[in-house]
């Protein structure tokens, strides 16, 4: 099944923030409504990446898994960051894998809970031409 990639851009305090949605439904959901049925405690907690702190580079390269910001452990990329606006205080991170027809998100991890398991979380495969294509209108509706 390929999977669908959405970048809401919302705004808070005079703060833009990016919020990936996999097939319509808000990745801050999914996760949380994952970690409440595993008992992880504290389930989600989780808000959308502040560009403007996240200091990746190239935005379109970042969610390809080319740049990272901070570099976060094993390769994985950010992809939701802690619901008091700094990302490396709570987030959620991934595996990203690109292909010339795909991207795929795997992998999945909370840093701060590393006996916490994902595994029945994801993955999800995108269509690469789509995933780009929603990653650059953010981008520019961000106006990065």
């Amino acid at each position: 099944m390929v999977n669908v990639l959405g970048l809401a851009v919302t705004e808070s305090c005079g703060v833009s923030a990016l919020v990936p949605t996999v097939d319509g439904v808000r990745l801050l959901d999914s996760v949380a409504a994952f970690e409440e049925s595993q008992g992880f405690t504290p389930a989600g907690a989780y808000a959308g990446l502040v560009p403007a702190h996240l200091r990746c580079g190239d935005l379109v390269d970042y969610y390809r898994g080319i740049e990272r910001a901070q570099v976060p452990e094993g390769g994985h990329v950010w992809l939701l960051g802690c619901d008091c606006g700094e990302v490396s205080c709570w987030p959620l991170e991934a595996e990203v894998t690109l292909t010339e027809q795909s991207v795929r998100w795997s992998g999945f991890t909370q840093p701060y809970r590393p006996a916490w398991s994902y595994s029945g979380f994801g993955p999800f495969v995108f269509d690469r031409r789509q995933y780009e294509h929603a990653v650059s209108e953010a981008a520019a509706a961000l106006g990065a």
